[in-house]
């Protein structure tokens, strides 16, 4: 199973040449808001727009959310959603999460070099099965079925970083905007959206402002 992390970092690239649809502040931004996002759907943590507070330190079983998880609960004082989100973005996420997709067969990993000199990583797919079921899910509830709690969050995190204009043409504004504000999604989730929005677009000025 994937997480919302890898989620939004597959729907991210382009399937065939593995290039990333938006530029890296966005997307790193958006991992760290999904590593949040992720923990809060599964009731780990409190994400009410103000702080982030451990609800349940119990590991999930995955490496990347455990860590965040032990990383959050040791922090010697409460911070805010996009203080978080500032500081787990890094390309060093987004390398892990690559290579780790890439180890479990869903992406191959390629070096090139662009004009001959400077090296590049891509990450084009290998097994498409992994992001068309996870695309499948997606345009499902954007073509009107009703959002499970994951879904209802991945196209939020997707939304803030403007990831979802580029990986679904054509989308509805109206239909995201739907999708982000229906209480089908909860109020606890509804709040992890808005935060995660927020901290989103606050931490990816950060780290411009920080570079």
């Amino acid at each position: 199973m994937t997480t919302i992390a890898e989620e939004v970092l597959l729907l991210a690239h382009e399937e065939t040449e593995g290039k990333p649809l938006v530029g890296a502040t966005q997307l790193d931004s958006a991992l760290g808001g999904a590593l949040l996002a992720e923990l809060a759907v599964n009731g780990r943590i409190d994400l009410d727009g103000k702080k982030v507070t451990v609800r349940d330190a119990t590991p999930l079983g995955d490496e990347e959310l455990d860590a965040t998880l032990a990383r959050i609960a040791g922090e010697a004082k409460e911070r805010k959603p996009d203080w978080w989100v500032y500081r787990l973005s890094s390309a060093k996420l987004r390398k892990r999460l690559l290579t780790g997709l890439a180890e479990r067969g869903v992406l191959n990993e390629e070096h090139r070099k662009v004009l001959g000199i400077f090296p590049v990583a891509r990450y084009p797919e290998r097994d498409p099965r992994v992001e068309r079921e996870i695309r499948e899910r997606v345009q499902s509830v954007l073509d009107g079925a009703d959002p499970d709690e994951r879904v209802a969050v991945l196209i939020a995190v997707l939304h803030a970083a403007k990831i979802d204009r580029k990986a679904f043409p054509g989308v509805r504004k109206e239909r995201v905007k739907e999708i982000v504000e229906s209480e089908w999604v909860g109020q606890a989730v509804a709040k992890t959206i808005d935060s995660i929005n927020a901290a989103i677009a606050v931490g990816a000025v950060a780290v411009v402002a920080a570079s």
